[in-house]
């Protein structure tokens, strides 16, 4: 982070993702890190706005990467708008069929689900399913996953 903030300056692309990778290290080690996980999520996200405008991938990686965090640490009311968001501008940018739309949907499942809404849930973990199986082949990992997640809805239902 030192490096590219004296190469490039603070408000550079560089220093937004290294700001991001240090936030998902910090994320990764639990409670203590989060509240500087949150602080450097929200300073790459408003270098990435800044630098990269509203409408583009990066942000709303940082937009998920945020609302992540804040759904770890049971803030559910304010993860919800960021992933939203996140997913609506990855399908206007990236179209409704990319991974990361894929990504997207399955988060805010994800979300649904730790907080008991089920059936809102399900829809979401099926199209991300359907756009993982078009788009990466049905013997893909992460085809795995979605299928993993939503067979722990169902479970969970008592299906």
């Amino acid at each position: 982070l030192q490096i590219r903030w004296s190469c490039f300056g603070p408000f550079h692309p560089e220093v937004a993702e290294s700001l991001n990778n240090l936030a998902v290290l910090l994320n990764q080690t639990g409670r203590q890190g989060w509240g500087m996980a949150e602080d450097y999520y929200r300073h790459s996200l408003a270098i990435r706005q800044q630098v990269l405008g509203p409408a583009h991938p990066d942000v709303a990686t940082s937009l998920n990467n945020l609302a992540a965090l804040l759904s770890d640490m049971g803030r559910y009311s304010e993860a919800a708008p960021l992933y939203n968001h996140s997913l609506v501008l990855r399908e206007q940018v990236l179209g409704k069929d990319h991974p990361d739309v894929a990504v997207s949907l399955n988060n805010i499942a994800e979300l649904m689900r730790v907080q008991g809404r089920f059936q809102e849930a399900e829809p979401l973990y099926k199209r991300s399913l359907l756009i993982k199986e078009r788009v990466l082949g049905v013997s893909h990992p992460k085809v795995a996953t979605s299928l993993h997640n939503l067979a722990g809805l169902q479970r969970e239902r008592g299906q």
